[in-house]
């Protein structure tokens, strides 16, 4: 996604877990992996060393362990203030592709509309 952001936090899977977590505010292993095209198990791993350092904290939603920042952690807040710069930077196609998922359910009987002449 960014080599600077991959040579600043030393991996491709911290870079991409914590610009996950910064655009969409939360998120599970199987979705950040399955968004960027990346193994499961490098994400899993980036985001519980995160976790341990106090970054992140995580709780358990259904099956799935739902990770977000630490409220508490002024590092936290210091590393959201640099991404939320770095994810400005970022050309369009790459926010289009990798940063703007929906979230949440369509609508029942809602049509579904393209936004890529946008």
């Amino acid at each position: 996604m960014n080599q600077q952001l991959e040579a600043i936090f030393g991996s491709k899977s911290a870079a991409i877990s914590l610009s996950f977590l910064q655009n969409y505010g939360e998120g599970h292993v199987s979705r950040i992996a399955q968004t960027f095209c990346v193994p499961q198990t490098a994400i899993k791993r980036q985001l519980l060393k995160f976790e341990s350092a106090g970054i992140l904290v995580s709780r358990v939603v259904g099956r799935s362990r739902v990770f977000t920042w630490n409220p508490r952690s002024s590092t936290a807040k210091s590393l959201r203030t640099f991404l939320e710069g770095e994810l400005e930077k970022l050309p369009k196609d790459v926010k289009r592709q990798y940063l703007r998922q929906r979230q949440r359910p369509r609508r029942s009987g809602k049509p579904l509309e393209s936004n890529f002449g946008n």
